[in-house]
């Protein structure tokens, strides 16, 4: 196993375990305190173990190296799985938002104090959750993690707003001032909104990188300025490249003097591939067309 799979691995892991302890909190202390919000809060943490147990079937298929079948790696199961976790939030963010509309509809309860300090927990939990595999991510340009990571930060603002909630409909019983009776309701529903818009970026970027959209203008840019630094390349005929999950596969079209010998232009191309490889790790493979360059074609 691969360094980068074994810490992919690790990070899925530690997702599923502390996310199976918040649900089970979060969903047993929703119910027993009267809290929609919170008890929603457990709900996403509940698809947070789905999508982490998705990661780490997938991890393995996305490290493996190119085949006969499929020349240019397995990459894109990692923005695959990212899809698949963007849709999980969206249709948790549904359910929630038509449990708590359909709550106003309903006889209100006080929720219990208890329910706010799970949500401070899961606050402080998740947060430390976030930066760690965001973090991880980083090093590492996994789109596989980095979904992990997003899971932690829709639960980060989440909990918050429930914690919030629940307490607004606290003040609210404990003051007789009905209208924060529903701050409980309200955050649900906020939490749904955060959910969604978490899920709504992940499939956004997901859709974008399936469909093979160029890597950022600056960052092609800086490969344009690498590749001027060699003086025989007369022209850059066609620069491009383009996300595969973890790593960027560029394509190059340069020209230089037509009276070159293969073994110049051989040369050449494998300096400039070493140096944007070098340079840049995420750069998994960099396919170069050579063209004649006349000077008449000036």
């Amino acid at each position: 196993m691969g360094a980068r799979e074994s810490i992919a691995k690790k990070v899925a892991w530690i997702s599923v375990w502390s996310n199976i302890i918040l649900t089970l909190g979060k969903i047993i202390v929703g119910l027993y305190a009267n809290s929609d919000a919170v008890f929603a809060d457990g709900i996403h943490s509940a698809a947070d173990v789905f999508a982490s147990v998705i990661v780490l079937l997938v991890i393995k298929i996305a490290n493996k190296p190119a085949d006969e079948d499929h020349p240019y790696g397995h990459g894109k199961a990692e923005v695959i799985v990212s899809g698949v976790v963007g849709i999980v939030l969206l249709l948790v963010s549904l359910y929630i938002a038509y449990e708590s509309i359909v709550g106003f509809f309903h006889p209100i309860e006080t929720p219990n104090l208890i329910a706010v300090w799970v949500a401070l927990f899961s606050y402080v939990s998740k947060e430390l959750l976030y930066r760690y595999s965001m973090r991880v991510s980083k090093q590492h340009n996994s789109k596989a993690i980095e979904a992990i990571a997003f899971d932690h930060k829709a639960d980060i603002v989440a909990s918050i707003a429930a914690a919030a909630g629940v307490f607004l409909s606290i003040l609210g019983g404990k003051f007789d001032i009905p209208i924060l009776l529903y701050g409980d309701k309200i955050a649900s529903v906020f939490v749904a909104f955060l959910i969604y818009k978490i899920a709504k970026e992940m499939l956004r970027e997901a859709f974008h990188i399936l469909l093979e959209r160029s890597v950022e203008p600056a960052l092609l840019q800086e490969y344009t300025d690498l590749i001027w630094n060699y003086t025989d390349v007369r022209r850059i005929d066609k620069i491009r490249a383009r996300e595969h999950g973890h790593y960027i596969l560029v394509d190059l079209r340069i020209s230089i003097d037509h009276d070159k010998t293969i073994k110049q232009g051989h040369d050449l191309t494998r300096e400039i591939r070493n140096a944007l490889i070098n340079k840049y790790d995420n750069i998994d493979e960099v396919l170069i067309h050579l063209n004649p360059y006349y000077p008449e074609d000036k």
